[in-house]
C-alpha cells in the first residue's frame, strides 16, 4: 500500500500538471472502487484547479466547483499523461486538462478512492479525514506530542505508530523502519516509552519520512511515481524484509513477527524492550 512518502511523492508529480489549469472533461467507469464514483464529479468541467494537498495518505484537489478527495488504496496509482493516450485496464478515473495532459488512476484492485466534495463544504471536514492526527513531518508532531499520546495506550507501540489518530501515514514499513533507527523493541507497550525516547522516535520518524520522499518512496510491489519511475528508498530499508539477514549494526539476525496482521521486522539485540 503506497504510504505518505508515495503519496507525497505522488502529489508533487501531478500537482504541476493540476494546479491553475482547467478541467475540461471528467471520465469514469462503472465499476466501484471503495465507494461508488459520485456522478457529480462531472459537474467539475470547466474547473479550475487552485491547489493539490495533501493529508496523510489523502490527496485534495481543490476548486472552487468542488473537491476530490483520493486515496490510493493497495496497488492505485495516478498518471501523467498525453490527452490521447489509450485508457488501460484498471484505468478507473481520469481527468483530462486544459494543457493536453490527462491525468488517470489505475488501480488492480479498487480499494482505491475518489469522493466528490461540493464547493459549500470543506474536504478537511470529511468523514475520511477530520479524525485524522497530526501530520508527522509539521511542527505539531514532537516528543512531548507522541509521549502524551502514547502514555494512554496500553498496546504495543508499533500498531500505535500506524494508528491515524495518533499521528498520520506512518505506515507498516516507516514504522519497522523508525523504531529500529530508535532502538525501540516493537512490541513495547507503548505507555511504557519513555519521554525521551518518544522524542528521539519522533524526530526518527521525521527523518525517515523525509529521507524517502527525497528518494522517490519506497517500492514494494506496484508504487511507482506519476512520472512512471519507481521509488528508491527501498535500497536504504535496514530492517523491512530483511527476515533472516544481519542486523546492520550487531550482526544479529533479523526477526519477523505478525502484529495486527501486518508483517513487523526488528532487531531482538538492538532494540530495547519496554515495560
Amino acid at each position: 500500500m503506497p504510504e505518505l512518502p508515495e503519496v507525497e511523492v505522488t502529489r508533487r508529480g501531478v500537482a504541476p500538471y493540476l494546479e491553475h489549469c482547467r478541467v475540461q472533461q471528467v471520465e469514469f467507469d462503472e465499476y466501484s472502487l471503495r465507494e461508488p464514483f459520485d456522478p457529480r464529479l462531472t459537474s467539475l468541467a470547466g474547473a479550475v484547479i487552485d491547489a493539490v494537498q495533501r493529508r496523510g495518505k489523502y490527496l485534495l484537489i481543490r476548486s472552487a466547483k468542488g473537491s476530490i478527495i483520493i486515496h490510493l488504496g493497495m496497488t492505485g496509482h495516478l498518471k501523467v499523461l498525453p490527452e490521447d493516450s489509450p485508457v488501460v485496464k484498471h484505468d478507473h478515473f481520469a481527468l483530462y486538462l486544459d494543457n493536453g495532459k490527462v491525468i488517470r488512476l489505475n488501480d488492480m484492485r479498487r480499494f482505491g478512492l475518489v469522493r466528490f466534495v461540493p464547493p459549500e463544504l470543506d474536504p478537511l471536514e470529511d468523514k475520511h479525514l477530520k479524525d485524522l492526527g497530526p501530520e508527522p513531518l509539521e511542527d505539531g508532531f514532537d516528543g512531548s506530542y507522541l509521549h502524551t499520546r502514547l502514555k494512554r495506550v496500553k498496546g504495543a507501540i508499533k500498531p500505535a505508530l500506524m494508528n491515524s489518530a495518533v499521528v498520520v501515514g506512518v505506515g507498516n514499513i516507516y514504522a519497522s523502519e523508525s523504531l529500529f533507527a530508535a532502538r525501540i523493541h516493537p512490541e513495547s507497550p507503548a505507555c511504557a516509552v519513555p519521554e525521551d525516547k518518544c522524542a528521539e522516535l519522533a524526530a526518527v520518524i521525521k527523518e525517515t519520512l523525509a529521507r524517502s520522499i527525497e528518494q522517490g518512496g519506497t517500492t514494494i510491489r506496484d508504487f511507482s511515481g506519476a512520472d512512471g519511475k519507481p521509488g528508491y528508498f527501498v535500497q536504504n530499508l535496514q530492517v523491512y524484509g530483511h527476515a533472516g539477514k544481519p542486523c546492520p549494526r550487531c550482526g544479529s539476525e533479523i526477526l519477523k513477527i505478525v502484529q495486527g496482521q501486518r508483517s513487523t521486522f526488528f532487531c531482538p539485540h538492538c532494540q530495547q524492550r519496554y515495560g
